[in-house]
Formats: C-alpha cells, sequence, structure tokens
C-alpha cells in the first residue's frame, strides 16, 4: 500500500464494520487497514478473501482469530461474537466486497450489538452501488437501492412496478446468469425506453459500462456469455403526456398480462391519472381485452 505503516494507537472496543475492495485491491483505505491490524477479533463474510486482501497490503494476523460471518451461521456465530464485545473487545467485521450491511449478513450482527447497547462503528469505504451511480450518467440527487430482485419473472415484475414511479435513479444488483431475463422484465414493467447503464465488473480488469435505454441494453447481453458482478442503474420515470389515445392504449398493453385492476393500477400511476377513471376505462374495453379481476 505505499506509504501506509500501522496506527500504534489502541482501538476503541467495539464492533467495527470495515468496507472492503470490490475489485482493485488498492480501494482500501488507511483507516481500514488500521482497524484489520489492531482488532482483538477479525470477522468476515468470506475469510479467504479476508486474509488475502491482508497478505497483499502485509497485515499480519499475529495470531488472532479470523471468524466466518454469513447467512448460514449467523445465528451460531452472532452470540460468540458478542461475547467478545461485552469482554471490551474490538471486533471487525468486513464484507466479501464493498460495504458491510449492503446485501451483505452483517445487518442483523449490527441490530443485536446496537440492542445490546455496544458500540457500532463504520470505516466506510468502497460501495459498488454509488460507483456503479457515479459511472451511470443518470442523475445521482435521488436515488433508491433495490438490491437483488426476486429469482421468479412474476414476482420480478411485480416489485418492479411497484418501484416504477419512484422519484430518484433505480440501482439494482443482479447475476450475470439473470441479466437477459431480468432487463426482459424491466422493459415489460419499466417501458423499454427508459434510460439505463449496465455497470460489469467495476473497478476490476474488464470492468465494461453500457449505457442506453434498457431495449438497447437487452439487445447487448443477448446470446453473450456474460461473467461478473453486475449493477443496473435505471432512470427516473418522467412525465408522459397523456391523451385518450395514449392512456387506452397503454391500457390494452397492459391487459395483455395484468388483471383489469392491476392494469389500472399501472397505467394510472404512469400517467397520473386517477385510478377509477382507468379501471372504469379498462371495464369498457370489455371483451377487447383478456384481464380480468383475479
Amino acid at each position: 500500500m505505499g506509504n501506509w505503516t500501522p496506527n500504534p494507537a489502541a482501538l476503541v472496543p467495539g464492533l467495527h464494520f470495515v468496507a472492503t475492495p470490490i475489485g482493485a485491491a488498492r480501494d482500501i483505505t488507511l483507516r481500514a487497514l488500521d482497524i484489520l491490524a489492531r482488532a482483538d477479533v477479525l470477522a468476515a463474510e468470506d475469510t479467504r478473501t479476508l486474509r488475502h486482501l491482508m497478505e497483499i497490503h502485509g497485515v499480519a494476523l499475529n495470531g488472532r482469530p479470523v471468524l466466518a460471518y454469513h447467512d448460514h451461521n449467523g445465528d451460531q456465530m452472532r452470540p460468540r461474537l458478542l461475547e467478545a464485545l461485552k469482554a471490551g473487545k474490538s471486533v471487525a467485521y468486513a464484507s466479501e466486497a464493498g460495504t458491510p450491511l449492503v446485501a451483505d449478513p452483517g445487518y442483523q450482527l449490527a441490530r443485536a450489538a446496537i440492542d445490546a447497547g455496544l458500540t457500532v462503528l463504520a470505516a466506510p469505504g468502497p460501495s459498488a452501488l454509488l460507483c456503479a451511480l457515479s459511472v451511470s450518467g443518470l442523475p445521482t440527487d435521488r436515488f433508491f437501492f433495490a438490491g437483488f430482485l426476486p429469482n421468479k419473472s412474476i414476482a420480478r415484475r411485480s416489485t418492479l412496478r411497484d418501484l416504477a414511479q419512484v422519484p430518484g435513479s433505480l440501482i439494482f444488483y443482479e447475476s450475470p446468469r439473470r441479466i437477459e431475463a431480468c432487463l426482459r422484465d424491466m422493459i415489460e414493467s419499466l417501458g423499454g425506453d427508459r434510460q439505463a447503464a449496465l455497470c460489469r465488473e467495476l473497478t476490476k480488469r474488464f470492468e465494461e459500462v453500457t449505457r442506453g435505454s434498457l431495449a438497447e441494453l437487452a439487445q447487448s447481453v443477448a446470446g453473450r456469455d456474460i461473467k461478473g458482478e453486475i449493477v443496473v442503474v435505471v432512470d427516473r420515470a418522467h412525465p408522459v403526456a397523456a391523451n385518450a389515445a395514449t392512456v387506452e392504449e397503454a391500457l390494452r398493453q397492459a391487459l395483455k398480462t395484468l388483471s383489469k385492476k392491476d392494469a389500472a393500477t399501472q397505467v394510472s400511476e404512469a400517467f397520473g391519472l386517477p385510478r377509477r377513471e382507468v379501471y372504469q376505462l379498462a371495464l369498457s374495453l370489455g371483451a377487447d381485452t383478456q384481464g380480468d379481476d383475479a
């Protein structure tokens, strides 16, 4: 890390959440290295990743325990970590990559420590969602982090419809094996013209940022063997000029896959119209549509 030397000052007892690089190892902060060098107990979502990071930067373990804490062992490991904290020790927790507690199992540990009246501190640093937002070219004044969308398409589309009118940029984490299906559902629920950015392998050797409409992004990944961590940033909805023909056409399209009630809700929110009026229009379309109230 160049000119980093361990800070000799004692570390404050408590639970220290340490942000770690999402790719480039040199993105670690000096304070994060100090905490990793001085904590009495080290905990990590992936102990191998943490050990490797410490080796890169010359941070010695000196016999200190490195404990795994993840979704599958949290119930068993939390009492052990809380016991160390209650004994006045300093505990450093690092996520596998990025900022702890953001799409990370550390939340329950933080909540348990706070409920026990223990000190909880954070060493800020790398964050995939903020990195993606920075390079997306989309508005940054307001944003909503939605994490990972549901695995099933029906649930995914429902979640996306709930987010469609959020007045800020939407940020999602996604896996490479689901990205094609995810983009298709985004087109269906948010509209293919919505501007977006697909950010892959941020800060790593094969970093790639693709910008365009959701329809263009879907075309860019079609048939490709996509690898690496992905963040998708989607622009907020913009006001749509409403006229009778536009509203009716949007409603007809929505009724192809939604019930009359759900279609009316989606279209009324998209155009800023009273839901009752749109629902009455859906009823009047009658036999021309397939939607029902199930």
